[in-house]
């Protein structure tokens, strides 16, 4: 009889559609809203991993030791309903939680809160070594409007 350690974890196999996130990318931001020249454009480091042995997705955004503002961001999905939930950390001590779908053409992420909603959607190229995006906001959840413009290149 064959037997396997009581600690020892297997991939989660609902987070599979996200395997082709995995590894190191270039993000830019630009057209912000928030940067005091809002067409100067903003690059930083980020890297795709799994922890826990597959059983969650983590990203960590920017860099600590540039400036570059620095974000975490810890997914994992609903096996019953295939929903993906993600709890965010960034380095202005901001902690949210979005709700997110992912295809291997289309990447969206949501958030419905009392004064500030956000949503956010990505187009994953062909050869999967760019994904274009966009966050839009919200203070009411009616009318949107556009935040900035988000590129990941590896």
């Amino acid at each position: 009889m064959k037997t396997t350690k009581q600690n020892e974890f297997k991939p989660n196999p609902s987070l599979k559609p996200l395997e082709m996130l995995i590894g190191n990318w270039v993000m830019e931001i630009s057209n912000a809203s928030f940067l005091p020249d809002p067409s100067a454009t903003v690059k930083g480091k980020v890297s795709f991993d799994w922890i826990e042995d597959g059983a969650y997705l983590i990203i960590r955004q920017g860099d600590k030791d540039t400036g570059t503002p620095f974000s975490t961001w810890l997914i994992s999905c609903d096996e019953s309903n295939k929903e993906f939930a993600i709890f965010y950390y960034d380095d202005r001590n901001v902690s949210r939680i979005y709700q997110m779908s992912f295809d291997k053409a289309e990447w969206k992420i949501w958030r419905k809160a009392p004064g500030f909603s956000q949503r956010f959607k990505g187009v994953i190229s062909g050869d999967g070594k760019t994904i274009t995006a966009s966050w839009e906001k919200s203070t009411d959840g009616k009318k949107w409007e556009h935040d900035f413009d988000l590129t990941y290149t590896r």
